[in-house]
């Protein structure tokens, strides 16, 4: 079984200069567990990202913004 994300509520905070949304998600994780998370998240458009990793798992920590905003196949993840 996979990760999966369930969206539970997406709230505008502000939608000034940029849109900032409140955002609940349920994460169920591979052994069925499901994990309540609540995020801010700016909508700026395109820009630059510093992509997280997990030394010990040897992966990408998960990026809630680019699941937000829809744009996970868009995302260019690079290494140094």
């Amino acid at each position: 079984m996979s990760q999966t994300i369930t969206l539970i509520k997406d709230k505008i905070l502000s939608d000034n200069y940029f849109t900032l949304r409140n955002i609940t998600y349920d994460l169920t994780r591979r052994n069925g567990e499901v994990i309540r998370h609540k995020r801010e998240v700016y909508d700026r458009g395109n820009g630059a990202t510093i992509l997280l990793y997990n030394a010990t798992k040897k992966k990408p920590w998960f990026w809630f913004a680019s699941f937000a905003w829809r744009h996970g196949s868009m995302v260019i993840k690079t290494a140094c």
